[in-house]
């Protein structure tokens, strides 16, 4: 539900897209396997300056490869290009923290391929909500390991950016506990019909 929610409040700010295809090099996808594997030994901390080398065309052989995304969204009137990888709570293992970041770091590759190389873009880790309390400090580690902090996008964070306002957060609430009331109404028809 949340998801969703938040697809259709993008839609008033943005073009989503929930796919990126096309070429992806065999070069690329070395060098997104040699990062991850940095993160993961922690010879190294993530850093936005470690994708500019995906940015770099390259003339090895390319395979066209398509990606579902959460979030692919573009500004129209920045021209910005953003993907979102949400997870509502953002608990996840070391497994799939890593898995996460190599396919977006696939998708963000394939848009280098794509769009010119002054083209903006850049890579979100978003949770809707921070289950450690909201403007407290988000302890998830195992993302941590594989994100800066420059591309989390936690909670509140997530709704401003979504709703293009520093009150995104705060009317998305309000708008839910207004109709919350409809939510439960229809859980509890269900738990009638269903359960007796």
């Amino acid at each position: 539900m949340l998801e969703k929610l938040a697809i259709n409040i993008a839609k008033l700010f943005f073009e989503v897209r929930q796919n990126v295809e096309g070429p992806l090099s065999i070069e690329q996808t070395s060098q997104i396997a040699e990062l991850l594997e940095k993160y993961k030994r922690h010879e190294k901390s993530p850093e936005i300056k470690d994708y500019e080398i995906l940015r770099k065309k390259s003339d090895s052989s390319l395979k066209t490869k398509r990606h579902d995304s959460d979030y692919y969204l573009i500004d129209q009137k920045t021209g910005s290009h953003y993907l979102i990888e949400l997870k509502i709570g953002g608990d996840l293992d070391n497994k799939k923290a890593r898995s996460e970041e190599e396919a977006i770091l696939e998708q963000y590759a394939i848009l280098s391929n794509t769009l010119s190389s002054e083209t903006p873009m850049k890579i979100y880790f978003a949770t809707a909500y921070n289950r450690f309390g909201e403007g407290k400090p988000w302890k998830q580690e195992r993302v941590r390991q594989f994100f800066s902090d420059e591309e989390l996008l936690i909670g509140k964070d997530f709704w401003n950016f979504i709703c293009q306002s520093e009150d995104g957060y705060d009317l998305v609430l309000e708008a839910y506990r207004e109709s919350a009331y409809l939510i439960k109404n229809s859980l509890n028809s269900i738990k009638d019909t269903y359960l007796g």
